[in-house]
């Protein structure tokens, strides 16, 4: 039987209201969101540090809390919930070595004392057992923390911000290691960031979170080409956001009239005065020195540059439209645009992406 954590709570903090649901397998699920979107509140209260309101939480079946109408409450205290929590700081025993941390917690006896040394192997710190924290790099402690979590028999691993002190090329190494450890022992892993690259990196599923309440979850891919609402949109940073009222297969967005896509057409009824939302992505929108003369041509625009920035091997030029909106495109670093430049910009209508869940027609 395939592990299943199942989480369904609430808890009122003041006059912040947390309702989380959700269903996590043997998976890396990321719970992604903007500070204070209660995130970090959730791995406490599947942890056992806080108590929800109400609700349950349950792991393999076997209920680690529960409070609901006609039934017994249940809240098992930390140490039976088989659960470990990983944070920024990982707090390590200072005045252990680093074997020694990884068996805190550990039961005396062969089979255990084995299963430290095989956590040590899985996180490639085998030759670092004799060294204390303090001789260790952030990365190294990370590993041996996470080792740590692990060797104590827990099934379920709770990530809070983990790797966020760490340079880039360390996080992404410790990603590898955190995917291909969840693949070897069928661990249910939980891991928070509001970084959207550790994310995408990290996770087999992204559950957006905003304002204490699951927006959308689904592969990385599914949220950006299926968003579900156009605050799942701004939660994951996407530009190029586009909203207006329908007409003729077209949407009216303050005055640039751009074309649905086809299957859009073909694929569901949109009604005439319609609002619609969505976004086309910045390697899809096209720059040109040459602009149409009355400004809109088909799915071209004119618009004058605003800002130009450097990223990578590539530029983003935001260009503002004549109904005063900004419009981002990725664009090859030789191709050459300055701050006040007159430029024509394609909007392919075949490109933009509508969320789901379109709003009723306006009355």
């Amino acid at each position: 039987m395939v592990e299943r954590l199942i989480i369904d709570i609430t808890k009122q903090i003041g006059n912040f209201r947390l309702g989380v649901r959700l269903t996590i397998g043997p998976e890396i699920v990321v719970l992604f969101g903007p500070s204070g979107a209660g995130k970090t509140q959730t791995l406490n209260m599947i942890a056992g540090l806080v108590s929800p309101d109400r609700g349950e939480i349950r792991l393999d079946g076997i209920h680690l809390y529960r409070s609901v109408e006609g039934a017994k409450k249940i809240d098992l205290p930390t140490r039976l919930r088989r659960t470990a929590m990983v944070f920024q700081q990982n707090a390590l025993f200072s005045h252990l070595t680093a074997r020694e941390n990884v068996g805190f917690g550990v039961r005396r006896g062969a089979r255990q004392e084995g299963r430290v040394d095989e956590m040590m192997r899985r996180m490639g710190v085998e030759a670092l057992a004799d060294r204390y924290p303090r001789e260790l790099s952030g990365g190294q402690q990370q590993r041996i923390a996470i080792a740590r979590s692990v060797a104590a028999d827990s099934r379920v691993l709770l990530l809070d911000e983990p790797f966020s002190a760490l340079d880039r090329p360390t996080r992404r190494q410790l990603h590898h290691e955190l995917q291909l450890l969840q693949k070897e022992t069928g661990l249910i892993v939980l891991y928070v960031t509001h970084n959207l690259d550790d994310a995408l990196e990290a996770g087999e599923r992204i559950a957006v979170i905003n304002q204490g309440s699951i927006e959308q979850i689904g592969a990385s891919g599914e949220l950006f080409t299926r968003p579900r609402s156009r605050k799942t949109l701004e939660i994951l940073g996407v530009p190029n956001l586009i909203e207006g009222v329908v007409s003729d297969m077209h949407i009216d967005w303050g005055g640039v009239r751009l074309r649905l896509p086809e299957q859009v057409a073909g694929g569901r009824a949109i009604a005439i005065g319609e609002r619609c939302c969505g976004y086309i992505p910045t390697e899809d929108v096209g720059l040109s020195r040459v602009v149409p003369e009355n400004g809109q041509v088909g799915d071209y625009f004119t618009g004058r540059v605003v800002s130009v920035k450097p990223v990578g091997v590539t530029r983003r030029v935001l260009v503002e439209l004549a109904n005063n909106q900004s419009i981002e495109a990725l664009i090859r670093k030789e191709e050459k645009y300055s701050i006040g430049d007159l430029v024509e910009v394609h909007l392919p209508g075949d490109r933009l992406i509508l969320v789901d869940g379109l709003p009723a027609p306006l009355s």
